[in-house]
């Protein structure tokens, strides 16, 4: 049924509510009555309260396409990164595949290391069967070139050249002295030809002496016996290399016997896996071709070679394992800081007697490599805060490839020569923990996101109160128990601590799911307990532990409530006023919010029927607050002034309020004390009031109504206690009402009252002492009449009065 508005006067008179309307108890009834504390009570698996955001989760964990990455959106302190860590431990997918990963070099391109995969589990093994052989041939490799077998073949080859050249140089050597010619070698290492005379050699004058004819047959002969020799020289060359590769064929012989023996069980092992077995035969081959690495017997020569940070063997032959999966572990791996070297790995350098240089056994690895196959979680804003991270971040979801480039490279900030590692495969689940204005931003100023977190897990500030939800929520107590390492609670610890978490939620039918709240209440209840030396968390603990938490926050409500305690701040709370009520206000810092009492005065005069808004006209009211005036201003024109104008101008403002006013929380009170100020008609000061209203005059709810009622009842303390003192709330703001246990058993006892209203007009009766009145049976046609002895009955003479006045004028 359509509500009716053509009456603006509701018959209906406010509701006093009883004390258990003031707090709802947590009774257990879904706990068994054997079930006396926590130990007894199964730790939750699941995500409490949280079934939208954990179906989102099962969907983006079960599928596997390009693109499904979560974004978790809630406010700080929702517990979700502990929620979700929780919630992916216990279900651990069944289909995952792990590997380690491994990067080796590239005997074709050292720049360009390769990647090897291997079972989860398995890469440490087989860098450790690397270790092993490469130590086994460091020592069997020169044995096998330092036995009598070997030197006895090198020595025959070596024989065998020596008689191959002795031979030709003797035969030469022969023809030579049979033309009278001794060929004989220097201390230089050259070969000599001088002419004899007869078993000597010929001297300058018996060489003279000879003929013409003599001496010509020996240059000739010499000549001829030169050319000879080079051609034996040239031959000799020939031998050496022949025997030089003969040699050489030889050692590698000898190697490749000793490589087969050692490379072949490790290939038996890994034959079914190709990309291993081809490193393997990569590195014999390469070996053969670096055999000095392992026969040269100057250090100094090989320092960088072996200028391993680990081991005594040649780094060319180390085995980089880059990431180490358990066998049957899910890796999820948490990045507190998501910069860009933390996320995709880096490339270190090493410093060797001056020399810098690096190569793959210097790659690092990054979150994203340690959580391939499983969930990497991260917060949004730290990773778009660092340089170049979210760029790196979708190139790398887009591409499905961990490809490890140098942030220098990447920004042009170094020229220097750096690795092109071989890109590695990537299947990772991210997961963003985020808050609304975060996930907006990103929607819509960067077209990639919504294509690559297709997923949004939105969090739940708070979930229903019922018994099972309560019994739910103590096992979710129960889990925070077990996972701090705290004292269990009792049953009556549980129940108050389900209360408090209604309190935070503000409505007695919800419970508040910003878990960081209650593990902290339980961190603190467990020290007051574990203090008093008790086994188990009490009520008593908790109550504690909340009186603290109330001490520690409460320096700027003490300063406040003491202004109401040496008068400074000016506060009735005792007698009637005209034009003058208590409206109710929350102040709130940064951990702690608080109600106190506002004085809201209200004066008039002759006028065109406005309401000017003081804190509105300096600038201290927020455009909240100004809408709310606007309403009721709209509110009274449509009760007074409907045939006629309101013939008077309304001063409203808060008394004493030098800082900024916003919110429309005050309205109703604004409205009363504009009624006062007209009717003059006294406003009892023993009551305050809350509650914003709509231009129908309705009670509207609002926020804060604990604080509120609480500030008012200390207030009242300060000032004198009176049985007549109360509240009035809207009647919608009835379920948020978790009040304190002095004012719940003050109102049980009589001596303080909570009025709750549907309408302004009720509130009016309540604080005025006077219906606010009915339109009559016998109006004008021309004008509305409300009965004389009402509220607004004597506003209207008195409005007819001035009209009056001011038309004689």
């Amino acid at each position: 049924m359509p509500t009716d508005h053509s009456s603006h006067i509701k018959p209906s008179q406010a509701i006093q509510l009883t004390s258990k309307q003031l707090y709802r108890k947590c009774e257990l009834k879904e706990l068994s009555t054997d079930c006396q504390s926590t130990a007894e009570l199964t730790p939750l698996d699941d995500i409490v309260g949280q079934e939208r955001a954990q179906q989102a989760v099962e969907f983006a964990m079960g599928i596997k396409e390009k693109g499904y990455n979560i974004y978790a959106i809630g406010q700080n302190g929702l517990g979700k990164r502990t929620m979700m860590l929780r919630y992916l431990n216990r279900h651990e997918p069944s289909d995952h595949s792990l590997y380690d990963w491994c990067y080796v070099v590239n005997f074709d391109d050292t720049r360009s290391p390769k990647v090897l995969r291997l079972g989860a589990g398995t890469g440490l093994e087989f860098k450790k069967a690397i270790e092993k052989l490469m130590l086994k041939l460091v020592k069997a490799l020169p044995l096998a070139f330092d036995n009598e077998m070997y030197y006895a073949r090198a020595e025959k080859l070596k024989s065998q050249l020596a008689q191959k050249q002795e031979a030709a140089l003797t035969e030469l050597s022969e023809e030579a002295k049979q033309k009278g010619i001794s060929l004989s070698l220097t201390l230089q290492g050259d070969y000599q030809m001088i002419a004899l005379n007869g078993e000597e050699p010929h001297d300058e004058i018996s060489f003279t002496a000879l003929t013409e004819t003599e001496r010509s047959q020996f240059e000739s002969n010499i000549n001829g016996l030169e050319v000879k020799l080079r051609n034996i020289i040239r031959q000799n060359t020939e031998w050496e290399e022949e025997f030089s590769d003969t040699q050489q064929e030889h050692d590698e012989q000898v190697a490749k016997d000793v490589l087969i023996y050692f490379f072949k069980p490790l290939k038996d092992k890994y034959k079914h896996q190709p990309e291993v077995r081809a490193f393997l035969t990569g590195m014999q081959a390469d070996i053969l071709d670096n055999l000095d690495i392992f026969l040269e017997e100057s250090e100094e020569q090989l320092a960088l070679a072996y200028a391993s940070l680990e081991k005594k063997m040649p780094r060319r032959y180390q085995v980089n394992v880059l990431v180490c999966q358990g066998a049957h572990k899910f890796p999820i791996v948490v990045e507190e800081s998501p910069s860009y070297h933390s996320l995709f790995g880096y490339v270190e350098n090493a410093t060797f007697r001056g020399t810098v240089f690096t190569d793959f056994s210097l790659i690092r690895s990054g979150s994203l490599h340690k959580a391939n196959g499983g969930v990497l979680l991260m917060d949004a804003v730290k990773v778009l805060e660092r340089p170049y991270v979210w760029d790196g971040l979708k190139r790398a979801l887009r591409s499905r490839k961990l490809d490890l480039s140098s942030l220098e490279r990447e920004v042009s900030l170094s020229g220097t020569i750096s690795l092109a590692p071989e890109p590695i495969p990537l299947d990772v689940k991210i997961i963003l923990f985020g808050d609304h204005e975060t996930y907006q931003l990103l929607q819509h100023y960067d077209p990639d996101f919504s294509e690559l977190f297709r997923v949004t897990a939105d969090f739940e500030d708070v979930m229903d109160r019922t018994d099972a939800s309560e019994a739910h929520y103590a096992r979710f107590i129960s889990s925070i128990v077990h996972d701090n390492n705290m004292l269990h609670c009792d049953r009556s610890a549980i129940a108050r601590i389900i209360e408090y978490s209604s309190r935070e939620a503000e409505d007695q039918q919800k419970l508040s799911l910003h878990s960081a709240n209650v593990a902290n209440l339980l961190r603190e209840s467990n020290y007051c307990a574990k203090s008093a030396g008790s086994e188990q968390i009490s009520v008593h603990d908790v109550e504690q532990a909340l009186r603290n938490q109330e001490q520690r926050v409460s320096r700027l409500h003490d300063n406040i409530m003491q202004s109401f305690i040496n008068g400074t701040t000016l506060i009735n709370t005792h007698d009637k006023v005209v034009g003058q009520i208590n409206a109710l206000s929350v102040i709130s810092t940064s951990d702690h919010q608080f109600g106190m009492p506002n004085r809201i005065t209200a004066t008039t005069a002759f006028g065109k029927g406005e309401v000017l808004d003081i804190e509105h006209r300096v600038k201290l009211g927020g455009r909240i607050h100004s809408k709310g005036v606007l309403i009721l201003t709209a509110y009274l024109a449509s009760v007074l002034g409907k045939t006629a104008q309101i013939p008077l101008t309304t001063y409203l403002t808060f008394e004493q309020s030098y800082s900024g006013v916003d919110g429309d929380s005050a309205s109703m009170a604004e409205c009363c004390a504009i009624i006062s100020a007209i009717s003059e008609q006294p406003i009892r000061q023993d009551i305050a009031i809350t509650g914003s209203m709509n231009q129908f005059g309705e009670a509207q709810p609002i926020g804060g109504v604990n604080e509120k009622i609480e500030g008012f009842f200390d207030v009242c303390k300060i000032k004198g206690r009176s049985s007549s003192q109360g509240v009035i709330i809207p009647a919608s703001n009835i379920a948020n009402l978790m009040l304190r246990k002095d004012i719940v058993d003050a109102v049980e006892q009589g001596e303080f009252h909570i009025w709750a209203i549907t309408h302004v007009t009720q509130a009016m009766a309540l604080l005025l002492g006077k219906n606010a009145g009915g339109l009559s049976q016998e109006q004008s046609p021309n004008q509305e009449q409300y009965s004389p002895e009402s509220i607004f009955g004597i506003a209207q003479q008195k409005l007819t009065t001035l009209r009056m006045l001011s038309k004689a004028d």
